[in-house]
């Protein structure tokens, strides 16, 4: 009886011997094992390049993210001390240290506990004197040890205080202070209280959640930590150099991405940015598998397909591989004849099983090619609806900077279509102020083929003049240049936020006028034509005589109409020149450039006269108000706005000394 094993081995020896002496076989074993290698290989390198591509993509949005955060706390900031600002202004103007002044202002302004959680009013000594909401053992506390107040003491500036543990509250704060002043005069300070831990300002970046598990947080450059999803860290000191370099490197000013680590040890994609008018730092974290879990996916998903492919190509490759062998010299004239063009395919029709097999690999090939040519066709459809759907305008130009093509987006944008690009020019609808910048910096582009960026206006098809960003880089074959690529993005909505921004921040609410900030930067550009080409100004600067009885006796809507109503007639009155400003309160000003001292006391006397004719009604009682004006001009001796406006101030207190409702002269009582 034939021992089972030795039979196994011969069986298993013949088969090899006809599966490897077999060219057919040898053909389906080596294809087989090329396709496996060949899937292996575009698995590996598509890992590799999602890794870069998903790590590269989460960078630049982790640092959008922080930038952004960064940009929300400090218009946070500079909201809540442009607020306090206009306090301490109300609070300089009134005896605010004697008994209930400062409680009574701390009520009048109590829309400023949105924006914090306490207010306190301290005096120059230190002395907290009013705060609201009223908290025991507050009010009276001494101060003059706190950091925030020898800052604000000594610098005479808003400032955003490190963290501390208030003495009545026992809580983490932070203290966001401007100073009391009086024409330099430290009077105190106003300041607002944030709690860290409890306070809506810290809060919501708490919340914030990138993903499912990146978050955000926020430390001062000292290194504490001021918001964090774990609040056990709150108070608590950031993490050393030695296991956080790149945070390290953030509390020193450095913005930018890195890859680190979390507390906990889990690998991390970090971003920081500054807070520069807080002196904080925003960082912003993403945990690494949840960066990598999209590769992760993919790869799960190039596995299966992998594996399907390769089950589905045996069978096949098996029968096409048997058609090939043919006979060689029939080969060869066939394949001549599909090189020549006179035959599509090569048809031996031999009983030669491997000859068949290699006339069908190479028709597979000639269908492979055609399929290929086919597909390069449908990538191109693809990348041509991919274009048209892209929600930002995009534009293709010749190596001359003609435009050959636009998507529908970018002509939804502009209203004007391709053929009006290529019939006319691409600066034709440009707004003038812009046209010699972008026509220099477009062809300096052409000439270098440096990238091209530009915010311009433009004027679209039905007649609006847009902001556009645009934005072109050329695109190179590796060889040789191929054309230029560009987008177009719609900035006409920031542009006008930030002109609103920039009016508001010169600007008086009530009235509309300028505000001091917004008239002492214009009087600083006078008085610099002045200096420089000796053109003349003049300056009226007046407050209102009995006014006081409007507020007292119909209130102050009353008393805000009565300004409107002044505000008003001085724009009618004045020059379109000319600049008219509220100081505060009752207090007006207006630089009229260009303009002789003669005329400017013409003016003036038109101006008193205009505004004694103004007139309110309340309850059957008519309130009429008069001014009391300083009038002068620049002289040589000149040097600062300060001096300017001390003389026309100081001429506006003689009028009212002498009687009120009349205009003096400063020049001509220095002369």
């Amino acid at each position: 009886m034939i021992d089972s094993r030795l039979m196994i081995r011969l069986i298993s020896k013949t088969l090899r011997r006809r599966v490897l002496n077999s060219l057919h076989s040898r053909l389906v074993i080596g294809t087989s094992v090329g396709w496996l290698l060949l899937i292996m290989a575009i698995i590996l390198v598509a890992v590799r390049s999602g890794d870069q591509l998903a790590g590269q993509t989460n960078r630049a949005h982790l640092e959008y993210e922080a930038e952004l955060i960064a940009r929300h706390i400090e218009e946070a900031v500079e909201v809540r001390t442009d607020a306090l600002q206009r306090l301490a202004e109300r609070v300089s103007q009134a005896p605010y240290q004697a008994p209930g002044v400062a409680e009574t202002l701390l009520q009048e302004n109590d829309g400023l506990m949105a924006f914090f959680d306490a207010l306190v009013v301290i005096s120059a000594d230190g002395e907290v004197l009013a705060d609201r909401p009223a908290l025991p053992g507050r009010r009276g506390l001494d101060v003059t040890e706190r950091e925030y107040f020898r800052h604000i003491q000594h610098v005479r500036r808003p400032y955003v205080s490190e963290p501390f543990t208030g003495a009545a509250s026992d809580l983490p704060l932070v203290m966001i202070g401007v100073p009391i002043l009086d024409e330099g005069r430290f009077l105190g300070m106003v300041g607002g209280v944030v709690s860290v831990e409890d306070g809506s300002f810290f809060a919501g970046l708490r919340r914030i959640r990138i993903g499912h598990s990146g978050f955000a947080a926020l430390a001062t450059a000292s290194g504490l930590v001021l918001s964090h999803p774990n609040q056990e860290l709150i108070m608590q000191p950031v993490p050393s150099a030695a296991t956080h370099p790149e945070l390290d490197l953030a509390l020193s000013g450095w913005q930018g991405a890195a890859e680190g680590r979390l507390l906990d040890g889990t690998r991390a994609l970090h971003a920081y940015r500054q807070v520069w008018s807080a002196n904080w730092v925003v960082g912003v974290y993403l945990p690494r598998t949840q960066m990598m879990g999209p590769v992760e996916a993919f790869l799960r998903q190039q596995q299966w397909v992998g594996v399907i492919t390769v089950l589905l190509m045996l069978p096949l490759l098996w029968l096409g591989l048997k058609l090939l062998l043919r006979p060689l010299h029939r080969l060869e004239r066939q394949i001549a004849r599909v090189a020549q063009g006179t035959a599509r395919r090569v048809d031996l029709r031999t009983g030669m099983r491997e000859l068949q097999q290699v006339a069908d690999t190479f028709n597979s090939l000639e269908r492979q090619r055609e399929q290929a040519k086919s597909m390069l066709q449908d990538r191109q459809a693809f990348l041509d609806a991919v274009l048209d759907s892209s929600p930002t305008g995009l534009f293709i130009c010749n190596l001359g900077g003609q435009i050959v093509y636009m998507n529908p987006a970018l002509k939804a944008l502009t209203g004007h279509d391709l053929t009006v690009y290529r019939d006319g020019d691409i600066f034709d609808y440009l707004h003038v102020d812009e046209l010699n910048d972008v026509q220099d910096l477009w062809r300096h582009t052409l000439e270098s083929g440096r990238p091209f960026s530009r915010q311009m206006r433009y004027h679209a098809a039905n007649g609006q003049t847009l902001w556009l960003e645009v934005k072109v880089s050329r695109v190179d074959d590796g060889e040789a240049p191929l054309g230029y690529v560009g987008t177009v993005k719609d900035i006409t909505d920031s542009r006008q936020r930030e002109a609103l921004q920039r009016w508001e921040a010169e600007h008086d609410p009530l009235t509309g006028l300028l505000n001091r900030r917004g008239f002492e930067r214009r009087l600083e550009d006078a008085l610099a034509d002045w200096k420089k080409a000796g053109t003349p100004s003049a300056l009226l600067m007046f407050d209102l005589d009995h006014f006081k009885p409007i507020n007292d006796q119909g209130g102050h809507a009353l008393g805000d109409e009565m300004l409107r109503r002044i505000a008003q007639v001085l724009a009618w009155e004045v020059r379109n020149s000319d600049h008219v400003a509220r100081q505060g309160g009752d207090e007006f000003a207006v630089l009229l450039p260009s303009c002789s001292l003669k005329q400017a006391q013409r003016l003036a006397e038109q101006l008193r006269q205009a505004i004694s004719e103004i007139y309110v009604e309340h309850e059957d009682s008519t309130y009429h108000v008069t001014m009391s004006m300083g009038l002068t001009a620049f002289i040589e001796s000149d040097e600062d706005i300060e001096t300017v406006l001390a003389r026309a101030d100081e001429a506006s207190y003689r009028a009212k000394a002498a009687g009120r409702n009349r205009i003096v002269d400063a020049v001509e009582r220095s002369g």
